[in-house]
């Protein structure tokens, strides 16, 4: 194969470095950025968007957007290099049939989302994606979509590609979710926005809030109560009408996170990291690294379109190891890989535990990282629902052996960027088999991270 396929596997030595001192943005949030799509796409008139991530899974969410009749253009760059976009919309219950399938690339977040979308309009789509999106369990959104009334034909194992038939009118249901998911939450009040009456979701544990946040800022009708037991009942009244709005989308703590740890583990690191949305549902990480003893400050917080920004100060600290409390797992979810490399430059054990989640992400993480950081030098144990490490006490990871074989990413980014900051913590650096990945949500990664320990 030519270095120039696109298809080739594009392996990486990640070489260790010196200190990360500076300053940087992160991409937009990926969270926020599809929702802004979907719903200035479900508004009358246009909208402005500011920020935007501009990696695949969005731009897979914009193409599908597209594709059911809404105007989506990118107009430029923002002063930061995020994106620029105008989207004019088509309003709730004016989606078209699209002409061919939906790709949605490697993105769980805009195929469950999209087919909360579509199941309340009269419309019929097939959703197709990548290897590693095939793979991935569709079932938990198909079953409270079915009782709205959508019709699905979905491959063995309730997987991509599948066909879903929209139900005009759909039918509003209460709907209690057997497993914290803000995605299957999402599916269900979008479906809501369309269907006469009242669309209930009753979270148990409360997942991340940005479906909530934004369709109010929209002017949907939604409200969120507590119930007897803790949990939070959301209920959205149907047939909207979506008012378009101007988005400024603040940086995904997600992809933050790597930088957090790196400049963590990194002896003489002093990073500020500019615009970083804080969202509760979201800062798990954060707090579960100041437990450990790491100095993250936050300077200039404020609130950007209802949600919390803050800019972040990450200073090198001695990490200790501890029992990562199961229940922040919902607020922390995507960031267990990079969690898991701070663990292994930690004084002591870190435990981790409830996170049966990451099983089912773009590839199994709990075992990924367990294998990719054991072939770096890390001690690591794998259990039935998370990761035991016992640390170096800040010493550098052995690194991969030249001769050996890579670390495996499993296609997925977040494991490929997580063993990125490995390397840089390690004595020979770590050799990663393929960088392709990093795309789907973080583009400029490593051009960020050659910058700020070159």
């Amino acid at each position: 194969m030519s270095h120039s396929d696109p298809t080739a596997m594009r392996p990486r030595r990640f070489l260790p470095a010196g200190p990360l001192r500076g300053r940087i943005r992160v991409p937009g949030d990926k969270s926020i950025s599809h929702r802004a799509i979907m719903l200035s796409a479900l508004a009358v008139g246009e909208s402005k968007v500011t920020g935007l991530l501009e990696g695949e899974d969005v731009l897979a969410t914009a193409a599908a957007m597209r594709a059911m009749g809404a105007e989506v253009e990118r107009t430029g760059a923002d002063e930061h290099g995020g994106g620029a976009w105008t989207v004019h919309g088509v309003g709730v219950g004016g989606l078209l049939q699209p002409q061919a399938a939906l790709d949605m690339g490697n993105s769980g977040t805009s195929t469950r989302l999209l087919m909360g979308l579509v199941a309340s309009h009269a419309i019929t789509a097939s959703f197709v994606g990548d290897a590693s999106l095939s793979k991935r369990p569709m079932q938990r959104v198909i079953e409270p979509l079915s009782r709205m009334g959508a019709d699905f034909t979905a491959s063995p194992g309730q997987t991509l590609p599948l066909m879903l038939r929209g139900a005009a009118p759909a039918v509003p249901i209460e709907y209690r979710l057997p497993v914290a998911s803000a995605q299957v939450k999402s599916a269900v009040l979008l479906a809501g926005l369309n269907t006469p009456g009242m669309t209930t979701v009753i979270e148990p544990v409360p997942t991340r809030d940005h479906s909530e946040r934004m369709l109010r800022g929209f002017g949907a009708e939604l409200t969120v109560e507590e119930g007897v037991d803790g949990a939070r009942i959301i209920a959205i009244r149907g047939e909207a009408e979506l008012r378009p709005q101007v988005i400024e989308v603040p940086g995904d703590p997600s992809s933050a996170a790597f930088f957090i740890v790196a400049a963590l583990i990194l002896p003489g690191s002093e990073l500020t990291i500019e615009n970083v949305g804080l969202n509760p549902t979201r800062a798990g990480l954060i707090a579960v690294l100041r437990q450990m003893g790491g100095d993250i400050a936050e300077t200039n917080p404020r609130l950007v379109g209802g949600e919390p920004v803050a800019d972040l100060v990450v200073k090198h600290s001695a990490l200790r190891g501890i029992a990562v409390d199961p229940a922040v797992v919902p607020s922390m979810v995507d960031e267990f890989p990079a969690l898991f490399v701070a663990a292994a430059l930690a004084e002591g054990r870190t435990v981790t535990s409830g996170l049966e989640e990451l099983r089912v992400k773009e590839s199994d993480r709990i075992a990924g990282m367990a294998a990719a950081l054991a072939l770096a030098g890390a001690r690591v144990k794998e259990t039935e629902d998370g990761l035991i490490v016992d640390g170096t006490g800040g010493e550098p990871l052995e690194g991969t052996d030249h001769r050996g074989a890579p670390v495996a990413t499993h296609l997925d980014h977040r494991i490929a960027m997580s063993m990125a900051v490995a390397g840089r913590a390690s004595y020979h650096g770590v050799e990663v088999d393929d960088t392709r990945p990093i795309a789907t949500s973080f583009p400029q990664f490593e051009a960020l991270l050659d910058g700020l320990t070159a």
